[in-house]
């Protein structure tokens, strides 16, 4: 399995994300969207940072469970009830995302939307990875 990230010349210079992600050979994993849930169902966390840190931790499990690892991801929808407030800590939650998924980045959105289904819930990642 071999995934390919491209970033076009032509294109502004990406910043946690790629432009774009092809994948040959493998196995898709279709990652459902995790919020910052424990394990007894409860939103845990006071802020974006926190909760997108639990969430990510949350989504590896089931990418880890599927047999993946966090280079496997090649798309990742971020949906977000307050795009402000997770852009003004884009940093920090970059700093989340390389200690736990490492320095490359899946083809990558951000949706702001009104709420999510868990109402505490600050942000939802989901995903989909290629496996070998």
């Amino acid at each position: 399995m071999t995934l390919k990230r491209i970033n076009p010349p032509e294109l502004a210079p990406p910043s946690g994300f790629s432009h774009a992600v092809t994948a040959t050979g493998g196995t898709l994993v279709f990652l459902a969207g995790q919020t910052a849930l424990d394990r007894a169902g409860t939103v845990r966390g006071d802020g974006v940072v926190e909760q997108f840190d639990r969430a990510l931790a949350n989504l590896l499990t089931a990418l880890s469970a599927a047999g993946g690892e966090p280079a496997q991801l090649a798309r990742l929808t971020v949906y977000a009830t307050d795009p402000e407030d997770y852009r003004a800590h884009a940093a920090e939650i970059g700093r989340v995302w390389r200690e736990r998924a490492g320095r490359d980045y899946p083809a990558m959105a951000l949706i702001g939307v009104v709420r999510l289904w868990d109402q505490e819930a600050l942000v939802e990642l989901e995903a989909i990875a290629v496996l070998p």
